[in-house]
């Protein structure tokens, strides 16, 4: 299956990217929601009031979404609380972040904050009507149509903690003809702060026949109605991939095997699950000592459980393989069928020094390489 789309990272450079704060948490924690925003000459966007979404005013913000008079987070009653705010155009919802998706230094993983972002996308859907047998709604099923994540980008400002209460806020706006683009931020429910923000882009694929489709009449028709008239949460880029980007043979991993358990319902390994295969053709160097900052991946066809699989990876402007002295490592990737017998996925992550100390944002491997800092 070949997915058409433009490659995501930004063109702006990453050390300009400002950490996000959701409002203070004595005042507005959503001034985000239903933002109108407009792109600025760094990276991430700047918010302005809520204005109009479908050409309706928007009311005022819920001021009672989270409970502000708790000095801790609350391991049950906490959990589990969904609703759609601003006259149901944003999905939101409230989850624990537990113990087994922390690693050693008991913070959440990409992984796990990849699979809250599908998961909480995935109930806005089934909310809205758009999701009934496996992943697609009823007018789907009937022409054998399902949803597929065709790209994803994901800025992480911080990752949360074991037993962080955090809040996911969802909303739906049009890409192109045949695209649905899911927004989210992922917050800190006492503070306010942004946390994460991601964009990603579905499409529909015909379960029959694998290939893309169009979207129905009456699907387009019920979608149209919960669309938010915003630009993506993270702004897409559209550079495109050279020949020689594509020519990496810096690290690689190869003979990687799918699990049954990585198959999603679309009977295909699960979108998230890629990352890790990424990640075994990262140095371990870069693993042990940074973490995943900005990640961008762009999907070209399936992925099954007899597939054998090769993970590829570059450091841009590597000097010798020592990295040691940077704050940002940015690499690219390619996920490809064993033999290089066909892309399944292209990505670029830009990885930061864990336990960075300094607030600003220091020089990376690339940045020094081509002298933009």
């Amino acid at each position: 299956m070949n997915m058409l789309a433009t490659a995501f990272m930004n063109s702006y450079p990453f050390h300009a990217m400002p950490s996000g704060k959701l409002g203070s948490h004595t005042g507005n924690l959503l001034a985000h929601t239903m933002i109108n925003t407009k792109h600025v000459s760094n990276w991430g966007l700047q918010y302005k009031a809520p204005t109009k979404v479908n050409a309706k005013k928007l009311g005022a913000l819920d001021s009672n979404i989270l409970d502000q008079e708790k000095e801790g987070p609350n391991m049950v009653s906490d959990l589990g609380l969904r609703k759609m705010i601003q006259d149901g155009f944003i999905f939101q919802e409230k989850v624990c972040i537990r113990y087994y998706e922390v690693g050693p230094d008991q913070t959440a993983s990409v992984e796990t904050v990849m699979n809250h972002l599908l998961e909480t996308s995935v109930n806005h859907m089934k909310t809205i009507g758009l999701m009934h047998d496996g992943f697609g709604s009823e007018e789907m099923s009937k022409n054998n149509l399902t949803w597929v994540v065709a790209k994803t980008h994901v800025v992480v400002d911080r990752y949360p903690t074991w037993g962080e209460i955090v809040q996911i806020d969802t909303w739906k706006s049009a890409h192109g003809k045949n695209g649905v683009c899911c927004n989210l931020t992922f917050c800190d429910c006492k503070t306010g702060e942004i946390l994460v923000r991601a964009s990603s882009i579905w499409v529909m694929l015909n379960k029959n026949t694998r290939k893309l489709s169009k979207i129905p009449n009456m699907v387009r028709a019920k979608l149209e109605q919960c669309f938010v008239d915003t630009l993506p949460t993270v702004r897409e880029d559209t550079r495109t991939w050279s020949g020689e980007a594509e020519n990496i043979y810096e690290h690689i991993c190869k003979g990687l095997m799918p699990r049954w358990s990585d198959l999603d319902i679309n009977q295909h390994v699960n979108h998230v699950k890629y990352i890790g295969l990424v990640i075994e053709s990262v140095p371990k160097s870069i693993v042990e000592n940074y973490e995943i900052h900005i990640l961008t991946l762009e999907y070209f066809r399936e992925c099954t459980k007899d597939n054998v699989l090769q993970s590829l990876t570059s450091i841009l402007g590597n000097d010798k393989g020592i990295i040691a002295k940077f704050d940002f490592v940015d690499c690219h990737h390619l996920l490809q069928i064993g033999g290089g017998k066909g892309n399944i996925m292209k990505g670029r992550t830009r990885w930061r020094l864990k336990h960075r100390k300094t607030q600003g944002f220091g020089p990376s491997v690339s940045s020094l390489a081509n002298g933009s800092v």
